[in-house]
């Protein structure tokens, strides 16, 4: 009988230290992707700050393009229409979001005013008087320096996801993240050469082209 109950100590003891085992184990891999969660809250919060900046730049810099004589109307409409539409988009400027769809339109509306203001570039080089004055070329000389930002931000936001995704679908975070709120997070989707953030060039012009 005494042999009996030291078994089952022994056996009680060695439950209680593999249950005192999985729950660290479980803990620190649950204190691990908070620790991930809230990095890539962080870097969406960077992101959206250089999106931010170029949008408060836009105003400035179609009030100053407007002011050239017989300037293309259509393509400031362009610009402000884009500006417009990405304030339309709802999302969370402090977290980073878990739905695919609405990461996706959050960034073709970003997608739609930068190629506005590519479009509002090219059509500059033609106003010569424009692009000399220092206005121009300090506002310029900001949205070159945005671009690369943002190019830059968007990348260490993916690098965020993918470390945070792939905690939450290892071992042993796999089997309880869903119930805890840990859920997958979308990439923006990446365009050729995107792992580089872009060169801004100057022409003679002082316009900006992105280089390959």
């Amino acid at each position: 009988m005494k042999k009996i109950l030291i078994a089952l100590g022994v056996a009680l003891a060695l439950g209680i230290l593999l249950l005192i085992v999985i729950g660290a184990a479980v803990a620190g891999s649950y204190n691990h992707l908070v620790s991930l969660s809230q990095a890539t809250d962080s870097h969406w919060a960077q992101v959206q700050n250089v999106y931010q900046r170029r949008a408060d730049l836009i105003p400035n810099l179609v009030s100053t393009v407007s002011g050239a004589a017989n300037f293309e109307k259509s393509t400031l409409v362009e610009v402000t229409q884009a500006r417009a539409s990405v304030g339309q988009v709802k999302i969370n400027a402090n977290t980073a979001p878990t739905d695919p769809a609405q990461l996706a339109a959050f960034d073709q509306a970003q997608g739609q005013l930068s190629s506005a203001l590519s479009h509002l570039m090219v059509v500059v080089e033609r106003y010569p008087q424009l692009t000399a004055t220092e206005n121009f070329r300090d506002l310029q000389a900001q949205l070159e320096g945005t671009e690369n930002r943002i190019a830059v931000e968007r990348r260490d936001f993916n690098q965020a996801v993918q470390d945070y995704d792939t905690a939450v679908k290892s071992f042993p975070a796999v089997i309880y993240a869903g119930m805890f709120g840990f859920q997958p997070k979308p990439y923006f989707s990446a365009a050729p050469g995107a792992e580089t953030a872009p060169k801004v060039q100057f022409n003679f012009n002082n316009a900006v082209t992105n280089a390959p």
